[in-house]
């Protein structure tokens, strides 16, 4: 009888381990899942955007047939709507009368033409890039890049192969 109550009490044992080590991976699996970060979905028009006048709205979409739409902003003189076209995230600015005036997108320092990335470290190596981007407009293409140093906050425009300064701020 003893040796029955001592291998019923290791088979309970065993299975009491069985049982909580199951329940254990099965917690950790749920709380896994729980935590794990939602699938993100591409915003079709941010909550924020601003409606679009009807005239930009159809120049728009006759621009840019298959791009989706982020964003838009409505501003004075101008309205800048942000959108995602060929997985690249871009930036068309149109006049109240719906006319295309520019289109900008981000780009690395590394995708700039060999010539102003050159003339970039050869001439500016103490500052930094903090912004830079490709604009395509009617009367020009060209790339516009700003630069800090612990002094200063510059904006270079591209002309041709060389960079001239836009903008030059002190800072306070």
């Amino acid at each position: 009888m003893k040796q029955t109550n001592t291998l019923l009490s290791q088979t309970l044992s065993a299975r009491s381990k069985k049982i909580a080590f199951t329940l254990a991976l099965l917690l950790t699996v749920t709380l896994s899942y729980s935590f794990a970060a939602a699938p993100v979905t591409e915003p079709t028009v941010s909550a924020a955007a601003d409606p679009l006048d009807k005239q930009i709205e159809l120049s728009f979409q006759k621009d840019f047939r298959n791009a989706k739409l982020i964003s838009s902003e409505v501003n004075r003189h101008f309205t800048k709507i942000t959108f995602k076209m060929n997985d690249m995230v871009l930036f068309a600015f149109y006049s109240d009368n719906g006319e295309l005036l520019a289109v900008t997108r981000n780009i690395l320092s590394s995708q700039l033409p060999l010539e102003l990335m050159m003339d970039l470290k050869k001439n500016y190596s103490s500052y930094w890039i903090t912004e830079l981007f490709e604009l395509n407009g009617d009367t020009q293409n060209c790339y516009y890049v700003s630069l800090e140093d612990a002094d200063s906050k510059m904006v270079l425009r591209s002309n041709g192969n060389d960079w001239e300064v836009y903008q030059k701020t002190a800072k306070k």
